[in-house]
């Protein structure tokens, strides 16, 4: 079992930043990777950025390119999300995804992830 508790959601304006955090606990040595996905009501939920945990290599939607970073504390397993230039556009519910063991799939896909936090919204007014 993998726990996944997101923070750092809330209301900004357009062009501000907030930097999502997620802090993993259980069998958290079972991780391969870490993902944030985000849900915008009446669409599908979406990838945004995942991070592996063997080499440290980043994956990016094209939609958030230049603008989120993710990255991780492997001292205190949490993978945080910073998000720069916000549009609204971006408003979502942000969620953290763990795969919990080793998968074939894409990095980018939410079939991968075995794991999931309980979100944490996030709102950019114009």
């Amino acid at each position: 079992q993998v726990h996944l508790v997101e923070s750092g959601g809330g209301l900004v304006q357009a062009g501000g930043s907030l930097r999502l955090s997620c802090d993993s606990s259980g069998q958290t040595h079972s991780i391969y990777g870490m993902a944030w996905f985000r849900q915008a009501p009446g669409k599908e939920r979406e990838f945004v950025a995942a991070i592996t945990w063997s080499t440290g290599s980043l994956y990016y939607a094209d939609s958030v390119k230049g603008r989120f970073t993710i990255s991780r504390d492997y001292a205190k397993n949490t993978v945080f999300l910073q998000m720069n230039s916000l549009k609204p556009a971006d408003t979502a519910v942000y969620y953290c995804a763990a795969d919990g063991r080793y998968s074939s799939a894409s990095y980018s896909s939410s079939a991968r992830y075995v794991y999931w936090g309980q979100g944490t919204q996030v709102t950019v007014s114009s």
